[in-house]
């Protein structure tokens, strides 16, 4: 499947626009991460693209969340690696990613919605003016994305020998090249 396929395949399942952009910002990130890894490019983008391919039908089921996605995307002949990341990228099952590719999936999934958080209180709402340091400083506000689990985010030290700021640049960078996807 190609990146291209992905973004159909995303557009065809999944109605509400912010899940589509958080879709592709995830894709975006695991991309540009894969690409600092020295991983499958094309495949950790898929993978980050169709995360929560069935969350508009298992939304009120959390526990259902990501299983579902994963028989989905095993069924569309995808690789074992994207379908065990899509798997274990939803903390509730208590699953523990083993890839590198799904350990990046679980970190930069989360990681997303703070950019995005951090990008919306700029007086601009531009991720064009968002930097590395404002997106640390605002991991360490508590109050601030209370929906970006910041215990999931700092696993980029375990999970994928990145500093808390080298992940946030990385992230940063992706999203940044898809602004006009996610409209920031």
């Amino acid at each position: 499947m190609s990146e291209q396929e992905a973004r159909k395949f995303l557009f065809e399942k999944v109605k509400n626009k912010n899940l589509v952009k958080h879709c592709l910002a995830v894709g975006a990130i695991m991309g540009y991460l894969a690409e600092k890894l020295n991983q499958d490019v094309n495949s950790w983008t898929i993978a980050g693209i169709l995360h929560d391919i069935d969350y508009e039908t298992t939304k009120d089921d959390p526990s259902k969340h990501s299983l579902e996605g994963a028989a989905i995307l095993e069924v569309m002949g995808l690789s074992k690696e994207i379908t065990e990341a899509v798997k274990t990228h939803n903390e509730m099952h208590g699953i523990a990613p083993d890839s590198l590719m799904a350990k990046a999936l679980f970190c930069c999934d989360p990681l997303s919605g703070l950019i995005v958080a951090a990008t919306l209180v700029l007086p601009s709402k531009k991720i064009s003016d968002l930097t590395t340091d404002n997106i640390v400083n605002r991991f360490y506000e508590k109050s601030f994305a209370k929906g970006a689990n910041r215990n999931i985010i700092a696993k980029c030290q375990e999970y994928l020998n990145l500093s808390l700021k080298d992940f946030s640049g990385i992230g940063l960078e992706a999203m940044q090249k898809i602004s006009q996807d996610l409209e920031l």
